[in-house]
């Protein structure tokens, strides 16, 4: 007999703790008074994608999952540019998500929707006051760079820079001069350019939270209610694969074969031929082809029965440079 589940007890959002993130969410209908130009929607539309590639190259596959390595300067770039989105700090976001992933549609999962519902999976868990902390044990692996911490503790920094430099470029190309930036020149752009596209880059962020935990297919036995969307692969540049990625987690690949489009796994290729990003984790045959993780093993030893591996070399290869993480 199935043992009934037990959903741990939530805590209620606070509403003045959360005046911000209300704001956020109000600050387009300034608009309603600036008015919009073409200029503006253009930022709204390249800020959405732009800043949509650094939620799930940088926050997801690199700080949570870790599947490909960079080197200390440009890891600060991924996590200063993830911020722009002002979803918190890329340390409190990754951690939060290994947290996901080991709980995974169980009472412990952070925002399962199987278990709370699509309101709490969607947006209630960040607005409640239950997870507000970074548990930097759990991101210990990048909290030991000092930078890192700092930049996760004042998270507002780097959406706080762009939202000005979005005024000033607004302020230019609409009236003629950066300093204009607090007329209707520059505001407009600052409503809709950036405050829009955060409030949609938000909630398409949060669709796979809730949506992909409920809506799609199927295709591997991931022991949780993971799923597979072209539609949401295509508004999140490639974390539709939902399914696939709960399967396989470390990939850097989420859409696992050639049709299924992936659009931030491209960029990330393009940043490994210039040299910022190398060693892209892969999705191993006998994961590919297989439905759960029984069958991988078996496919594995077919696989590796058939193509036995050369000996080791027993070379010593030299340690990586200083400047160098590994991921």
């Amino acid at each position: 007999m199935a043992q009934a589940v037990v959903p741990e007890v939530r805590r209620k959002p606070v509403l003045k703790q959360e005046i911000a993130f209300l704001l956020i969410h109000l600050m387009p209908l300034g608009a309603i008074w600036t008015g919009a130009t073409f200029f503006d929607w253009m930022v709204c539309i390249f800020l959405y994608v732009f800043r949509m590639f650094w939620v799930t190259a940088g926050y997801h596959r690199y700080f949570a999952h870790r599947s490909y390595s960079t080197s200390r300067w440009f890891q600060f770039v991924i996590a200063f540019m993830a911020q722009t989105t002002a979803q918190k700090g890329a340390l409190w976001w990754a951690a939060h998500h290994r947290h996901h992933h080991r709980h995974s549609d169980t009472p412990a999962d952070p925002h399962s929707m199987k278990i709370y519902g699509f309101w709490y999976s969607h947006v209630g868990w960040i607005v409640g006051p239950d997870f507000k902390e970074t548990d930097y044990k759990v991101i210990g692996d990048y909290a030991k760079y000092p930078e890192l911490v700092w930049l996760n503790k004042h998270y507002l920094v780097p959406p706080t820079i762009l939202a000005i430099a979005v005024t000033a470029l607004g302020a230019w190309v609409n009236g003629g001069s950066p300093l204009l930036m607090f007329t209707s020149a520059g505001l407009s752009t600052l409503f809709i350019g950036f405050f829009l596209s955060t409030v949609i880059l938000y909630h398409g962020t949060f669709s796979i939270n809730s949506i992909m935990h409920k809506f799609g297919t199927q295709r591997y036995e991931s022991n949780d209610e993971s799923r597979n969307s072209i539609w949401l692969a295509l508004l999140t540049l490639g974390e539709g694969w939902h399914n696939n990625h709960h399967y396989y987690e470390v990939a850097a690949r989420q859409g696992f074969f050639w049709w299924e489009i992936d659009i931030t796994y491209y960029i990330l290729k393009g940043l490994q031929s210039v040299g910022l990003i190398w060693d892209l984790k892969g999705v191993p045959k006998h994961i590919l082809h297989s439905k759960n993780k029984k069958h991988a093993a078996e496919l594995r030893k077919q696989y590796e029965a058939q193509n036995p591996r050369p000996p080791v070399s027993k070379e010593i290869k030299p340690k990586p440079a200083e400047e160098t993480i590994e991921a």
